[in-house]
């Protein structure tokens, strides 16, 4: 092993860091890597459609899943080229095939760090260990094997013994692995003057507590500057760890290297424990403290969390000041990974009987509720997030978002099953929107960093927001939104600029146009943009949910048929001004826009298979969910911009 990287140590040394030949005195932003100058730049900036959450084959979950795709795969998907996505029948010759109608702009593929090497050294057989009883198993039948995996590795963040003395044949395995991640997402990166498309490196960190709490992080580096080993929850054992780690083995270790995570399925975190102490370890670390230095290393190393993916949407859950319905789209009906499989009409328990019901404390809301109490106490914010949304998808298929698309993601679902092809209570995942000047990967990353970013719940609308004190109430019929918007504030993800001498508000101006859609495949019309509030008041959070532009329209659609009927929006518009605002109250500001109600992507199976729940006869084998009371026949498709920070004078 350490001859290997040793190797690859001194090639991540070696590898070119000249930047931009040309125009690079233009770019806003820090320029770490050599390529041609894009021929199309925009100052004022654009949105650029992608997904930051994408499995292979080379990840434990979605090899058991018999998933075939590669990285390669992947990335030809995203760029618009048909792949293989999954077997027919158990012979696994016939293919089905699918392909995006439009191709993302980028996408970060982000396998599981945990078992690269073991999936390794069990499918190829001139790998030592390949032999061994555990591997012979695993390739009569890979399904069966995903529990002891996920078990041994995951639960009890052990290795097996076929890894060799202190594991050294499975980070070896697994370094190369990753070296070979690594030339995917070079062969993808288009670094002509086109920019058509940007691949980032990255590797997903299955950090898991307990029986099943999520604690994941998404790791995206900025270039192909990175570390010679991805640190996996194996030999890291808490999100504050990874970051040392990173530190130390990128920022540190290997020139040019910059990198950041993403925490996803906070609604799986158990009671919030995503959002608690980053060093915690154990279910009984839930109430440690955090400091002013870890608050501190969580905003720089976390600027995004991810709101929504195929595993349910974790904005928000009715209860206490929660009221707004639109808080029930997507939500899983269990708190952890424990839950997934034992879904009984509203009564989820684990083994031991205990409640599994979702938890407000683990939504994306509390959590930035949460800190604003904690940037109170401590004089800094570590829940200060950024909102992005993505797949998740466990069959290398990024970006497969569209309900009337969906062929389900895998991962945590039986993939050999007939009629409806996922979880039931799964969807077709998001999409992550970074407004950037160009698509490159040092300007796409910079919009990580600065959080201009947004999510949505996989349909692509256009969604602008920007925070000041003195914007016009005429901005929305002016040509120059966007200009005014920066020149006048900041975008979102940004802080309020202090607060001017004779100011009593800040106002916020926000535009929403319709997604545009594809040929023969219309986007839905917009019905409203909302402004969700929180602040804090005498050392308590509060929320509060405004309607600022659009409304009910008198939208419908028949589930029967799956038609629509109502008001076609294709944009709305507003400037908004707080009419609750108090100075002293540290307050955030996010834009939640809603399009009208079409057929959740199971309703339009059972459509298609002609199930009518009134006739039994129609309800055929792998159907059954179309008639279950719990699932939603409609959805709501939907954005959510990063905040905009309002902090009170000193």
């Amino acid at each position: 092993m350490a001859y290997v990287l040793g190797v690859l140590s001194l090639v991540a040394l070696f590898l070119p860091f000249e930047g931009f030949a040309e125009g690079e005195a233009i770019r806003p932003y820090e320029v770490t890597e050599d390529r041609e100058v894009c021929k199309d730049y925009e100052p004022l900036r654009r949105p650029f459609f992608g997904d930051t959450h994408v499995h292979t084959a080379y990840s434990f979950d979605a090899n058991s899943q018999d998933t075939r795709n590669t990285p390669e795969d992947a990335y030809r998907f995203a760029r618009g080229e048909e792949v293989g996505i999954q077997p027919y029948g158990s012979d696994g010759k016939a293919l089905r095939t699918a392909r995006l109608r439009r191709p993302l702009d980028f996408t970060a593929v982000t396998d599981h760090a945990e078992m690269l090497g073991e999936i390794r050294i069990c499918t190829d057989e001139q790998i030592e260990g390949y032999g061994s009883d555990f591997c012979w198993i695993y390739r009569l039948a890979p399904p069966m094997m995903f529990g002891p995996l996920a078990t041994r590795l995951i639960i009890q963040r052990d290795r097996f013994n076929f890894c060799g003395e202190n594991d050294l044949r499975c980070l070896e395995q697994a370094a190369l692995v990753w070296r070979d991640i690594q030339v995917a997402a070079e062969q993808a990166y288009d670094r002509t003057a086109e920019c058509s498309f940007t691949s980032f490196v990255g590797y997903e960190w299955t950090g898991s507590i307990g029986a099943g709490i999520n604690l994941h992080r998404n790791v995206i580096f900025r270039n192909e500057h990175v570390p010679v080993y991805a640190p996996s929850w194996v030999e890291v054992p808490s999100a504050y760890d990874l970051w040392m780690d990173l530190q130390r083995r990128c920022v540190e270790g290997v020139p040019g290297c910059d990198v950041l995570t993403i925490p996803h399925n906070s609604n799986l975190s158990g009671p919030g424990i995503m959002f608690e102490s980053a060093k915690l370890r154990t279910v009984g670390d839930a109430s440690m403290p955090v400091t002013a230095e870890e608050a501190a290393l969580r905003r720089r190393w976390e600027p995004l969390v991810e709101i929504m993916q195929h595993k349910g949407d974790s904005e928000c859950l009715l209860g206490g000041d929660t009221t707004d319905e639109a808080c029930g789209f997507e939500k899983l009906p269990y708190n952890s990974f424990a839950g997934v499989g034992r879904i009984a009409a509203g009564n989820i328990v684990d083994l031991q009987g205990t409640s599994l019901a979702p938890d407000r404390r683990a939504m994306v809301r509390e959590a930035l509720k949460k800190g604003l109490v904690l940037e109170e106490q401590l004089g800094e914010n570590p829940l200060k997030y950024g909102i992005v949304a993505s797949t998740d998808t466990h069959l290398g298929t990024p970006g497969l978002t569209m309900e009337d698309e969906a062929k389900g993601h895998g991962g945590a679902g039986d993939r050999n099953r007939a009629g409806i092809p996922d979880n039931i209570e799964f969807n077709p995942g998001g999409l992550a929107v970074l407004w950037a000047e160009e698509n490159t990967r040092d300007a796409l990353f910079s919009a990580m960093q600065r959080r201009e970013a947004y999510g949505t719940s996989g349909t692509r609308p256009v969604v602008r927001f920007f925070g000041g004190w003195d914007y016009p109430e005429s901005l929305c019929a002016s040509k120059d939104f966007a200009s005014a918007g920066y020149s006048g504030g900041v975008p979102m993800g940004g802080d309020l600029p202090p607060r001017p001498d004779g100011a009593t508000a800040p106002l916020f101006a926000v535009s929403a146009l319709k997604d545009p859609g594809s040929s023969g495949h219309p986007g839905t019309p917009l019905e409203r943009i909302q402004i969700v509030k929180g602040w804090v008041k005498k050392g308590e959070a509060h929320e509060k949910v405004f309607e600022v532009a659009g409304g009910d329209n008198g939208s419908s659609v028949d589930t029967a048929t799956c038609k629509t009927q109502g008001e076609d929006s294709a944009s709305l518009c507003a400037v908004w001004q707080d009419p609750e605002f108090d100075a002293d109250e540290g307050a955030f500001y996010y834009v939640r826009v809603l399009e009208n109600p079409t057929c959740r992507w199971s309703q339009q199976l059972c459509v298609e298979a002609g199930v009518r729940c009134e006739d039994e006869s129609t309800v055929t084998l792998g159907y059954e969910a179309c008639c279950m009371e719990s699932v939603p026949k409609t959805v709501q498709e939907r954005a959510w911009t990063s905040p905009i920070w309002y902090s009170p004078e000193p």
